[in-house]
């Protein structure tokens, strides 16, 4: 790894904007979702693992229970809908509960990558939703693995479930069997055993079993339904309040089989806010001939936007991105991100050249849309990415058996 760079701006006496100063950066080594899994097998005797949450308390069994979507303050609004992780929220039922963060970009394939590899973006490799290949100069999305690259090269560190199954802890992952074959799977989630279960509530079940078929497990098990229903229809829908309600319940039935020595912790891999569907809210890059001159390529998505210039506009992209977008958005060169820590504090050479020359992050309600490129996520209503309270602190509730 290589330590970030100076910051920059393109000209030596352009000052850091005040903009950047107050960048919430997750809490990266001390509270982000990379933390969580480090710190859960450090207590199992898996070697070269250190607890990093310090609050947490050991467990010989741990079951991390992953909600697309769920954010810390979505919880926090919806005590009706949620009313068991909303008594999760303070100390009954013998469980504790915080935010933690998701770490930047908040979106699923560098969330998810963050969980399984216990590493930072910045290391990882998966530093956004759509991020340009050096190797070809072409968009890589993280997501769906298009266009295709070799896994193992884009992401080639062991993940913690591998670690810790080789240390003898019984390792197991439940989820969706569509998920068993993906890249992002392999390279984020992958070690121990596998197995896809349809529905919600089998999922629940199987996991308790797993729990209890080691005498140190670790158990993952996730849930993807409910960041489709607020891409969909919004947080503010009817849709999306019924899959909160199932999750709740989802919940509440893998902690009620928990079994003895246990500790299950509810998380998930970024928040979500509605973007109302207006020109001041919603900017189309590719009708806004201000934003497009001196751009070669477009990554990153609507509130976290990778911008990627043509070779010498650098500079002046920079310089127009901030003007253009004035408060609405923190918007740092690629070495001013680094050096502010948003990726974490190290980073892979291999992964320099996927992150922007220019980072733009929003901190109002409003998003960078593509409606030519990027139809399907320009429809979308709830979206997340940056670094507000509402996308980037993520639940860690606890519960113990």
């Amino acid at each position: 790894m290589v330590q970030p760079t100076a910051v920059t701006s393109g000209w030596p006496d352009d000052p850091v904007p005040l903009d950047l100063a107050t960048a919430p950066v997750p809490q990266y080594g001390t509270g982000s979702l990379a933390d969580l899994l480090p710190t859960l097998v450090a207590a199992q005797g898996a070697p070269g693992f250190e607890a990093r949450i310090a609050e947490l308390t050991p467990a010989d069994r741990n079951c991390v229970f992953l909600v697309d979507g769920l954010g810390w303050e979505q919880i926090k609004a919806h005590p009706d809908e949620a009313p068991y992780l909303t008594s999760l929220l303070g100390s009954s039922r013998g469980g504790t509960g915080r935010p933690i963060t998701a770490g930047f970009p908040a979106t699923t394939a560098t969330s998810l990558a963050s969980v399984g590899t216990g590493l930072f973006p910045g290391a990882h490799g998966l530093p956004g939703y759509t991020v340009r290949n050096p190797e070809t100069g072409e968009l890589m999305n993280q997501l769906r693995w298009k266009p295709w690259t070799s896994p193992q090269v884009w992401q080639p560190y062991p993940t913690v479930f591998q670690l810790a199954h080789e240390a003898g802890v019984h390792t197991a992952q439940v989820s969706s069997p569509i998920f068993q074959d993906t890249p992002l799977t392999k390279i984020a989630l992958s070690g121990g055993t596998f197995h896809g279960r349809l529905s919600g509530e089998e999922r629940m079940d199987f996991a308790a079993e797993q729990l209890a078929a080691g005498d140190r497990s670790l158990v993952y098990t996730y849930y993807s339904e409910l960041d489709g229903a607020g891409h969909r229809f919004g947080i503010d829908s009817d849709a999306w309040r019924g899959q909160l309600m199932f999750v709740d319940r989802l919940v509440q039935r893998l902690a009620e089989q928990l079994p003895p020595r246990s500790a299950l912790y509810v998380t998930a891999d970024h928040g979500m806010v509605d973007i109302p569907f207006d020109d001041r809210h919603r900017i189309d890059f590719d009708e806004d001939w201000e934003l497009r001159a001196g751009v070669a390529l477009l990554g990153g998505e609507g509130r976290a936007r990778h911008v990627y210039a043509v070779p010498g506009a650098e500079a002046d992209v920079l310089t127009c991105w901030r003007e253009v977008l004035g408060e609405q958005f923190w918007v740092a060169s690629r070495d001013e991100a680094l050096e502010l820590g948003w990726f974490g504090d190290e980073i892979d050479e291999r992964v320099y050249g996927r992150i922007g020359d220019v980072v733009a992050a929003a901190h109002d309600d409003v998003v960078i849309t593509a409606s030519v490129n990027e139809p399907h996520e320009s429809a979308m209503v709830g979206m997340h990415g940056s670094m507000t309270p509402a996308e980037q602190l993520v639940p860690l509730l606890e519960v113990r058996s």
